[in-house]
């Protein structure tokens, strides 16, 4: 599976801005999108079903797009759509707030009640990643999401930053997974965007156990992804900073494939194998890339390494150069 990619580029000139406007009315329901060049438009949008959860990334020039009363009343898919802004500006209307957004918020909109956006940015296109969610599912009060409607909710710390990475990364990977890969990650992202909207609403007391779990192993991923250069990144480490047991730490590992020391190691191996790849840092030593992510032992770094991969750091850097060099 992976991402299902349309590009206006793939279109004559005079077809490509009447062909978004049809394309974003598909996915959203009836909207009026206009543009004050539509002769140089261009634009693309990529999609991705995760079961319960589907996401759509989007880039896009200088336009405004309305969902009036009436195009509501012809067609409405009931759903939020939870967008993160990852360039460009865009102001939001609806519900008696607006909002210019900036790269790094998420802004919420309702496909059942008017709404007004545009790009305002010139300069570069407008690029965004967008959650549709069903409202009919979701396990929160209707009245409290609503209050959040075209409000900038960061994504700089906190549940938004885990939630944020969670769908870039998504959408970077999405080629390499499989349906059953979808499906869990369609449960998860749900999850996740369940926990952070909550967490906007106050009501994370609400969030079932499930959810709570994913959201806590999410930081826990974004912890050692973020640490794996610090040589003390241990199970007691991160269950200290994280307020939780060792015995938790692990209970919460249990049900995937690597125990948390593996994911550790792993993850140092994929890191040091890919420094070694690098023309760039040729000249650092071997030893010194070990140490750069967190093998404090040389001996212990070479040995690891020739386990994962069959070759000494070394090798594979040699390897590597008469391959390509």
């Amino acid at each position: 599976m992976g991402l299902t990619v349309y590009d206006t580029a793939n279109l004559p000139p005079e077809h490509r801005f009447e062909w978004w406007r049809q394309i974003v009315s598909q996915g959203a329901g009836p909207t009026r999108v206009t543009c004050d060049h539509p002769a140089g438009f261009s634009g693309s949008m990529g999609v991705l079903s995760l079961g319960i959860a589907q996401i759509a990334t989007m880039s896009f020039p200088v336009l405004r797009s309305e969902r009036t009363a009436r195009l509501i009343h012809q067609s409405d898919p009931e759903t939020y759509e939870l967008t993160l802004l990852l360039s460009g500006k865009m102001w939001v209307s609806q519900s008696r707030q607006e909002t210019l957004f900036s790269p790094g918020d998420f802004n919420m909109w309702s496909s059942s009640r008017p709404y007004d956006s545009q790009v305002t940015d010139d300069t570069m296109p407008a690029r965004a990643v967008t959650l549709h969610l069903p409202r009919a599912l979701f396990p929160l009060p209707e009245n409290k999401v609503d209050r959040l409607l075209a409000h900038a909710l960061p994504s700089a710390t906190g549940v938004g930053a885990v939630f944020a990475r969670h769908l870039v990364s998504i959408v970077q990977e999405a080629k390499t997974f499989t349906e059953g890969d979808g499906q869990r990650l369609g449960v998860m992202t749900w999850d996740l965007a369940t926990a952070f909207l909550a967490h906007h609403i106050d009501a994370s007391a609400r969030l079932p156990p499930r959810t709570r779990r994913q959201l806590l192993l999410r930081r826990l991923d974004l912890f050692i992804e973020d640490n794996l250069a610090d040589p003390q990144l241990s199970p007691p480490a991160i269950a200290a900073h994280h307020h939780i047991s060792v015995r938790l730490l692990h209970q919460l590992f249990a049900g995937r494939k690597e125990s948390v020391s593996e994911t550790i190691r792993r993850r140092r191996l994929e890191r040091c194998s890919a420094d070694l790849l690098d023309p760039l840092l040729s000249a650092l030593p071997v030893h010194a890339v070990g140490t750069r992510w967190g093998f404090t032992d040389a001996a212990g770094f070479s040995r690891t390494f020739r386990a994962a991969y069959g070759v000494s750091p070394r090798e594979h850097r040699r390897l590597a150069t008469r391959q390509y060099g």
